[in-house]
């Protein structure tokens, strides 16, 4: 997800460049609710991985 951020901004930038601000400012758009959604994701999992190998370890001991 964050490699589509990335290829997101690097779009944006050569709009940019070329002079279409407008379809720039969309994939900066895309390129921040792509990052956010992998923040999130990856927050989530390591919620889950935490309480995953606490669970593993009170099941062991």
């Amino acid at each position: 997800m964050i490699k589509l951020a990335l290829i997101s901004l690097v779009i944006a930038a050569i709009l940019a460049l070329l002079g279409f601000g407008g379809a720039a400012g969309t994939f900066v758009g895309i390129a921040k609710i792509l990052f956010f959604i992998a923040v999130a994701v990856f927050v989530l999992f390591l919620v889950l991985g935490i309480l995953a190998g606490r669970g593993i370890k009170d099941a062991i001991d």
